[in-house]
């Protein structure tokens, strides 16, 4: 049997943001991963400002931002063939007023060196969580598989933080609100070449839309498809999609033949929901594994990164003096629950109003009358750029080393 006082399942964002917070306030904390590594691709990129804010709040901007990054300032959409405008971040009063595009893995790696300085942290990988250990009524830990050894792990507070599977969520037993997602997203990866605009483009047009994430060296691209749609593009083939492609694109036509095969595409099966209550005695539910977030503004990793501190602020103090309590884990929900439910409403706005009617259309697309508006009143484009950027709620660190 291992102790601790806090074991949080799940490895990505918002478990190791946690894990590396609540160790530097003097908690003994243990993360488990359940792969060997964090090299997956097209997982949450785009590091928002408010991250980064919470980074130069820590002292750690600076060497932060000397890992592999590009910068992405302005997001535009096309429409048809005209173009307009939708955010521009750079009048944003923060240390960093931009989007940094950066490869997961080099975050997660950069937080869990971070974290291993301190005495507390315990990152285990190829560690995999099964089951919770209940005892009078309350979780008392997991059950997981560390390095294929069955092990218990005994604590006073799990978190799942393990995302939009999570293990913990469905050994909760808590509700689930579905609020539904018309959409799913094949991305894939096309160069990106001098001249090209170093903006995030939203091309929109009869029946299709391509999202394009500027990388530096390369355009991580997400061709949104209606619900379910994939097998239909599939059975459609290679063809079929590098026909799409070109005619949002006509200028990437020539790039279109480093799409090989089929299995260049990965599927995104794109839900929103969240948990009604994302806490039981001795557990709570942060980021996906609480609230399933679109890719609809590509907040998803910065929301998840903002319940950590949150739950850091709220929970360090009791968690350290072994005097944690179920008004400590409901303060977690209910400081987290308005920006959750709020971005989910305008994901949701957005995907019902725009993406799914751009889907479905078989006429003229014409711009939507906001979007045109923001064209007429420029500043108004600083709206959606500050939603974006920072949040609803955005999170400051209040924790203090230990």
């Amino acid at each position: 049997m291992i102790r601790t006082q806090c074991c949080i399942v799940g490895g990505g964002p918002a478990g190791m943001m946690l894990g590396f917070l609540l160790a530097r306030s003097g908690v003994s904390v243990m993360v488990l991963e359940k792969h060997g590594d964090f090299l997956r691709d097209f997982r949450g990129d785009t590091v928002h400002p408010s991250t980064l804010t919470v980074m130069q709040e820590l002292g750690l901007l600076e060497e932060f931002l000397r890992l592999p990054h590009h910068k992405i300032h302005r997001f535009a959409g096309y429409f048809g063939g005209e173009r307009v405008e939708i955010a521009d971040l750079t009048h944003l009063p923060v240390p960093a007023p931009y989007i940094a595009m950066m490869p997961q893995w080099d975050f997660l790696d950069f937080l869990a060196r971070h974290g291993k300085a301190y005495p507390g942290f315990t990152l285990l990988m190829h560690a995999e969580a099964h089951g919770l250990i209940e005892e009078s009524g309350k979780v008392a830990g997991v059950r997981a598989t560390i390095d294929g050894q069955s092990e218990e792990i005994r604590a006073d507070l799990v978190v799942g933080a393990d995302g939009r599977h999570s293990t913990v969520r469905e050994a909760t037993g808590l509700k689930v609100l579905d609020l539904g997602a018309p959409i799913d997203v094949l991305w894939f990866r096309l160069s990106r070449q001098a001249g090209d605009p170093g903006e995030v483009m939203g091309r929109f047009d009869v029946g299709s839309i391509l999202v394009m994430l500027d990388r530096g060296d390369y355009w991580q691209c997400a061709y949104v498809i209606p619900k379910g749609g994939a097998g239909k593009v599939r059975a459609a083939g290679l063809a079929g999609v590098r026909a799409t492609i070109g005619r949002l694109v006509p200028a990437f036509a020539g790039r279109l033949g480093e799409l090989g095969s089929m299995d260049d595409l990965k599927l995104l099966t794109v839900g929103v929901d969240r948990l009604e209550t994302w806490w039981r005695p001795g557990v709570l539910c942060i980021g996906d594994a609480a609230h399933t977030m679109s890719p609809v503004g590509g907040v998803g990793i910065n929301i998840a990164i903002q319940d950590a501190v949150a739950a850091a602020n709220i929970l360090a103090v009791p968690l350290r003096e072994g005097r944690a309590t179920d008004a400590d884990l409901a303060a977690v929900q209910a400081r987290r629950l308005f920006a959750a439910r709020a971005t989910q409403a305008a994901q949701v706005f957005v995907q019902n109003r725009i993406i799914a009617p751009t889907l479905a259309s078989g006429g003229a697309l014409h711009v939507p009358f906001v979007l045109r508006l923001m064209q007429w009143l420029p500043f108004l484009r600083r709206v959606p750029a500050r939603l974006i950027a920072m949040g609803v709620r955005p999170e400051h660190v209040h924790t203090t080393p230990a």
